[in-house]
């Protein structure tokens, strides 16, 4: 939904099956097949409780994305939010993050909201589902997070083939989980951790300013 999402997924590839645009759009957002709506559609079709008057059908690409050549990934283990796992896509796609894998019991991808969150991210970063052994056959070091163990993510060496691994809102990442080394990220106040989306955020760039650097 949007003008600005549909030709972020032009932009990036995705076939444009057809765009539909209702009563005050100015203008349609790619060159796909078009359809108007007449008044009163567009409020009882879209996702949103004030739709913007461009809607678009989109095909996701036939070929599934993997693993391979991959340098830099992030696991979102059973990220249950929408609006989290849209803005973790964002920090991703921003930070340069090669893949994002989501693990069994992760939202949909394809949520709408976890699109509009996104920003038009989900288009550009490719999105695999897999599960924490596949990560690490594919020659990956897993690297967990926590509120309280681990190194400083400061102090941890990002370089080489990694995979950050954020873990549930409510629980985070099982104490026994079989993760090759821990990262956290100190507090100065009271939290007792970051929003999720917010903590892959500082990870991701940390990351980044050392692999870049």
């Amino acid at each position: 939904e949007g003008p600005v999402l549909i030709a972020e997924a032009a932009a990036a590839g995705w076939e444009i099956e057809v765009e539909f645009v209702g009563p005050g759009a100015a203008e349609p957002s790619t060159s796909a097949p078009l359809e108007q709506l007449a008044p009163g559609v567009l409020e009882r079709v879209a996702s949103t409780e004030r739709p913007q008057p461009n809607l678009a059908i989109v095909r996701t690409p036939s070929r599934a994305p993997t693993l391979d050549g991959a340098g830099f990934v992030m696991v979102t283990d059973r990220i249950a939010d929408p609006g989290n796992l849209g803005t973790m896509l964002r920090s991703a796609e921003a930070a340069g993050v090669d893949a994002v894998v989501l693990t069994h019991g992760s939202v949909d991808p394809f949520n709408p909201k976890v699109v509009r969150a996104s920003a038009g991210a989900l288009f550009h970063v490719p999105v695999v589902t897999a599960e924490l052994d596949d990560v690490r056959a594919a020659g990956l070091v897993l690297v967990g997070t926590s509120s309280h163990r681990g190194e400083r993510h400061v102090d941890a060496d990002w370089s080489g083939r990694i995979a950050l691994v954020l873990g549930n809102e409510a629980h985070g990442l099982d104490d026994d989980i079989d993760v090759d080394r821990w990262v956290r990220i100190d507090h100065l106040g009271r939290a007792e951790s970051l929003n999720v989306a917010m903590a892959a955020t500082v990870l991701a760039f940390e990351a980044a300013r050392q692999r870049t650097r």
